[in-house]
């Protein structure tokens, strides 16, 4: 992922009023390692409930507010994005209002999502040797392009003005 400002992400928001955008707490920047992110995720410390999402999609910057839902699963959930099946953190339900006027018109998009947006890390992990023969490698790639196929999915479903 390309590196980010503040003022990049703040303005990237489709989904968010000024004043939203205005209030949203920062993760440090210095501190992350963008070659390793293949979107930007992260959860508000002062809004228990709030994740905030960045990604590149056509060149451009594009931030996603979203909530998380107020109840439980019965079953460990798998991740609607980085797909993996031996998580070692929470998911948990997000929903995000909609860009433009249907989301002022209260439609939102849901997904299942790692409580703390682990999916980069969560993808470059080695795989399990599947079988003689298998490219370790390979399926790492694979993983990563669909994680960011996932993502791209997810930003356009709230990016779009119609509904």
């Amino acid at each position: 992922m390309q590196p980010l400002t503040e003022q990049q992400i703040r303005a990237s928001f489709v989904n968010a009023s000024l004043r939203e955008r205005n209030s949203v707490t920062m993760p440090d920047l210095a501190a992350l390692d963008w070659d390793q992110l293949d979107f930007l995720g992260w959860r508000d410390r002062k809004i228990d409930n709030a994740g905030y999402v960045v990604a590149w999609v056509d060149g451009a910057p594009v931030g996603i507010m979203m909530r998380t839902g107020n109840g439980r699963t019965r079953t460990r959930p798998q991740c609607s994005w980085c797909e993996d099946i031996h998580l070692p953190n929470e998911v948990v339900m997000f929903s995000a209002k909609r860009a433009g006027q249907a989301g002022r018109n209260g439609n939102t998009v849901g997904i299942l999502a790692c409580a703390g947006f682990e999916c980069s890390a969560n993808v470059r992990k080695r795989p399990s040797l599947a079988y003689v023969g298998f490219d370790v490698d390979a399926a790492r790639e694979e993983r990563i392009e669909t994680l960011r196929d996932n993502i791209t999915r997810f930003v356009a479903a709230v990016s779009a003005s119609s509904v």
